[in-house]
């Protein structure tokens, strides 16, 4: 096995490569079709952004070190997949006012196809009695910039990875350090996730991790389903009750439309983990998201098919928890608990159906899954899951 590494940037030593590009002529000829380049995008409110587009050949996909390690878009036999937000991004962290008075300001930097919210909260915003913002929206770690970041191609097995390592630090308060890994083999249509998040405080802490996955147009449209293995699912408030008998279903544009959340609990297998499914209206496109229940039981379906251009958009979210306030969440037990010097390990993967014959075999195995369990659905909001 040959892997060769190159470091893009490395805080500690001031190294910042700014372009590169690696092809198949660097390995000698070997793995066809490979090419990883960087970049730096320069101006509006991207300026100073780095981009690590990975490219195996059939399948490409964009990481953004400096959010959070998120990745922006990504691309099937040249197909985009994502979703068309009103925020032209990716939008650098230093233009994001994430702890604004309202506790929304995380939202003028939202347009990836994948960001992580957390790590000490990744809910909705939360206030203290005298209504100073004390968590805001979906946490931090997706407007931090990754310390170390480097690229390696295995030219045996085929594997290409990107690795990042992003802190979330406090003084007095906490300080985390997460290394993620994003890996792809030559030709596959399948991308894998791996992050470490360790404690690097002499003291215990706590931790929330949450995947928000977006995908819209066109893979999302008007009869779009969602199809996952289910034990439970609760509508998280009364906005979302009134959807229930359609909550797995997606309708065509409506302006205005209000989002609807559901919680839901999945039956995985034996080694914990579970597919959820999004497929098109037609049953020719689709994504699962792998994720496992052992280290994310929790998983969330945002539903927002509003106007195009306001976003029409779905959200696929294994977490830890449920994106409630972060109060409410600790109340309840759903946060992982980490000693000092202690860490967690977070796994998940994308894989992309580009036929009918590949997303009838994803309901297949959500069928396996599911048969002899009968899913409990409930019509209303309750405690403990849902801030009743």
């Amino acid at each position: 096995m040959t892997v060769k590494k190159w470091t893009l940037t490395d805080v500690a030593t001031g190294l910042q490569v700014d372009k590169l590009t690696i092809s198949s002529q660097d390995l000698g000829g070997r793995l066809p079709g490979l090419e990883i380049r960087k970049t730096t995008l320069q101006g509006g409110l991207r300026d100073g952004v780095d981009v690590v587009r990975v490219d195996n050949g059939r399948m490409a996909f964009a990481v953004l070190p400096t959010r959070g390690m998120g990745l922006w878009k990504a691309w099937l036999d040249g197909q985009e997949i994502g979703w068309q937000s009103p925020v032209r991004g990716p939008v650098h962290p230093q233009f994001v006012p994430w702890m604004e008075p309202s506790g929304l300001g995380w939202l003028e930097g939202f347009d990836e196809l994948l960001v992580r919210c957390g790590l000490e909260s990744n809910g909705a915003p939360e206030f203290d009695p005298q209504g100073r913002l004390r968590y805001p929206l979906h946490g931090r770690i997706a407007n931090r910039p990754a310390q170390r970041v480097e690229v390696e191609v295995d030219d045996e097995s085929g594997e290409l990875a990107v690795t990042g390592v992003v802190e979330e630090s406090r003084f007095l308060f906490r300080s985390l350090r997460m290394t993620s890994r994003i890996s792809t083999r030559l030709g596959e249509h399948h991308l894998r996730i791996r992050d470490e998040v360790e404690n690097l405080s002499g003291s215990p802490t706590e931790v929330q991790l949450l995947y928000h996955i977006n995908f819209g147009l066109p893979l999302l449209d008007a009869g779009s389903r969602f199809l996952a293995p289910l034990k439970k699912m609760m509508p998280r408030d009364a906005r979302a009750a009134e959807g229930v008998a359609t909550w797995d279903v997606y309708a065509a544009e409506e302006a205005g439309f209000a989002e609807q959340v559901y919680f839901l609990e999945l039956v995985a297998d034996a080694q914990g983990w579970s597919p959820a499914l999004l497929r098109n209206a037609a049953g020719t496109r689709g994504v699962t998201v792998h994720a496992n229940t052992n280290q994310l039981p929790c998983f969330t379906l945002w539903k927002n098919t509003a106007a195009a251009a306001d976003g029409y958009v779905t959200g696929l979210e294994p977490g830890t928890n449920f994106p409630n306030p972060r109060t409410y969440e600790g109340r309840q037990g759903r946060v992982v608990q980490l000693a000092p010097g202690g860490a967690a390990v977070f796994q998940l993967g994308l894989e992309f159906h580009p036929s009918a014959d590949q997303v009838q075999k994803a309901e297949q195995a959500i069928a396996a899954l599911q048969a002899g369990v009968t899913p409990d659905v409930c019509p209303q909001p309750l405690a403990p899951w849902c801030v009743a």
